[in-house]
This record gives C-alpha cells, structure tokens and sequence, in this order.
C-alpha cells in the first residue's frame, strides 16, 4: 500500500508482473513508467523479488520534464511518451548495468537535469506559492493563495490541477491528513493532539488519514507499514536539503 504523494517516475529492474489499483481501476506497469499524482492510499501488486529505481516528480518537475495537465494522470500510471522513450530506455539500461547505488543516482541526476532545464519561470513561481500555502497552516484558505498569486479563483484551480493534479482544496485535504499521519508515526504529537490540527473530530481524523495513507492513526501508530516508516525515515533526513512540505508529509 503506497500513501497519496507526488507523481514518481520509475523503473522497474525486475521482471514479472506488476499493477497498481487505483480508486477508478486497475493499470499494469511496464519496466518503464510514471504514476501520476495521487488522491488517496494506492494498492499496488508485483511478482517479488522486486528491484525499483526511481523518484518523485514535484509539480514544477511535472511541467518541465512531462508537460500537459496533471490532472489527466491524476490516480493513473502510463508508460513514457514515444519522444522520451528513447531517452528514458537508455537510462534504464545504464541503472540495470550497475548494481552501485551511487552511480545510479549520478545517472539519475543526470537526466532529472536534461529534462527539467525546460522549465518555466511561472511554473516554478507558481508552485512555490502553493507550496508555501499549504506549509503555512494546517487548515489554508484558498482566499489566501488568491491574494499571493493575484489571480482569480479559476486561474488558481485550473493551474493547480494542471501542476499538482488537483483542485486547492483536495490539496489542503491532503497534505493536512499526511503532515498529521507523519507526526503521529514519528511520536511527535498524540492522536487528541492531531485532531486540533485542523479536524472536526475524533472520526473525521481517522477518516482522511485512512483515506490518504491507506492506515488508521491507530496503525500508523502502533504496526506502521515498513515502507510507511521508511518513507518517514527518508523525508525527514532530507530536512533543510528539500522544502519543508515534503520533509514533513
């Protein structure tokens, strides 16, 4: 079970089957593929043993290596487009050649650079105001992400779908459900505490925690996932590397 996150780029170095379950059906995934961004916990299934490289796409990332409307893979995977194909089989095959981990992420790098040089001013302006919107507080007011960017409410909406996948709203929703499901697994704060942060109650935390992460807080808790408490791990030892939103969700 993954939790909602970024969209991710991967490649698949095993071979055997391997589908993700989304809330609208079912997609097979190829040796090489991105999952969109995602609305809620996803199920994925493979044939193990399983070796697979990748990384996040942050929304700024989105528009410059893959471009169009994010929200069309939102819950979705699909395999590379045929003008990156070519491109993406030769990394692959450079990542599958060497079992160094090191040199995989210098290979990595090296093509996250290709492909995000193209990226715009406006897109990357754009989404560091999102990401200081929902950094900001627990419970943001899209009015307040109106008055940063100076657009109107639709240009804000159509151009959070277009890099993020989703309308200000299921955004607000779901970094607040993933920053409180963060704390609670790290023992930062206890569940009476997550509620204060900008839930109704006792139910409505359980809820959109279940909802976004695939687990209860009682699980998160007590019998976290171990890619639940991997995932943790990782994001907060990149605190002051990346922006206080992915280290903290």
């Amino acid at each position: 079970m993954e939790r909602a996150d970024y969209a991710q780029f991967r490649f698949r170095l095993s071979p055997g089957f391997a589908a993700y379950y989304f809330p609208n059906g079912e997609k097979y995934a190829g040796p090489i593929h991105v999952v969109g961004p995602t609305s809620g916990a996803t199920r994925c299934r493979v044939e193990g043993p399983v070796r697979l490289f990748g990384f996040g796409i942050t929304p700024a990332g989105w528009a410059a290596m893959l471009g169009g409307d994010a929200s069309d893979m939102l819950d979705d995977a699909m395999e590379v487009g045929p003008n990156l194909r070519p491109r993406a089989e030769m990394v692959f095959r450079a990542i599958a050649g060497t079992e160094n981990m090191d040199e995989r992420v210098l290979i990595a790098e090296a093509f996250v650079r290709e492909l995000t040089c193209r990226a715009t001013r406006e897109s990357v302006s754009f989404a560091h105001q999102v990401d200081e919107w929902l950094e900001g507080s627990t419970s943001p007011d899209i009015d307040d992400l109106i008055a940063v960017t100076g657009l109107s409410r639709r240009q804000v909406e159509r151009k959070c779908n277009a890099l993020y996948g989703a309308p200000p709203k299921l955004l607000a929703r779901k970094y607040r459900a993933l920053r409180a499901a963060v704390a609670m697994c790290r023992g930062d704060i206890s569940f009476d505490d997550a509620v204060g942060r900008g839930f109704y109650d006792q139910s409505h935390l359980i809820r959109e925690v279940k909802q976004f992460t695939g687990l209860t807080p009682k699980q998160i808790r007590d019998r976290p996932t171990a890619l639940a408490e991997i995932t943790v791990q990782q994001r907060l030892a990149m605190s002051g590397l990346v922006r206080p939103l992915i280290t903290s969700t």
